[in-house]
């Protein structure tokens, strides 16, 4: 079993509180954890897309702030989670309070917790536990329940440092996928060559 993270040493509000394409960016290596049936479960964080808060019209912010988008202008550091065809994608909420800019965590290279993540995706296939922001938030049971959470606080979900420092990786930025609008803005990050990212095959390469 590989060592956990500590929770003391999670990312801090100030963290958070950057512009989005910095957090974006510097998310990659961060080890996402979450605690689910008495255990702990997650792993690298691989790929990123940044959302803004400024003339970004495929950001859900980009029509103001709703019911259903509130917590994306809360805190820095919140969680904002939102359905999409049944399932969920989970953001770090970045900048400041009312600013409504996020990071959306693509996918995760899976470490801790593998055979609960196997069983809540009903696949052995590691390469579709947390290959895609559906697949991920349904590998560690992110649904919509943990919208608003605190990332700087909460004792079941936090995204921290690795206890050792990553080695170098080859970080890509490329424009962002699954999305129809603003889709020249080059605000996806990911670690080019790293199996478990997302998107066109070319990425794993």
């Amino acid at each position: 079993m590989k060592k956990l993270p500590l929770q003391k040493n999670r990312l801090t509000r100030e963290f958070y509180a950057r512009p989005t394409e910095i957090v974006a960016r510097e998310l990659l290596g961060k080890c996402l954890m979450r605690r689910t049936n008495q255990q702990w479960v997650g792993g690298i964080i691989v790929e990123t897309e940044a959302y803004l808060a400024d003339s970004d019209a495929a950001s859900h912010s980009a029509r103001g702030k709703t019911r259903s988008n509130a917590s994306m202008f809360s805190a820095a550091g919140t969680l904002y989670v939102y359905p999409i065809h049944a399932k969920y994608c989970m953001n770090a909420v970045t900048e400041s309070s009312g600013r409504g800019s996020a990071v959306l965590i693509r996918a995760i290279q899976p470490v801790w917790g593998i055979e609960q993540m196997q069983s809540n995706r009903q696949t052995q296939d590691l390469k579709r536990l947390t290959r895609g922001p559906a697949m991920l938030c349904q590998a560690i049971a992110v649904d919509r329940s943990d919208d608003g959470i605190d990332l700087t606080t909460d004792r079941n979900i936090l995204i921290a440092p690795p206890r050792t420092p990553s080695p170098a990786a080859d970080i890509h930025a490329t424009p962002r996928i699954g999305i129809s609008k603003a889709i020249d803005e080059r605000l996806r990050f990911f670690y080019r060559g790293n199996p478990f990212v997302s998107g066109p095959k070319r990425d794993h390469l």
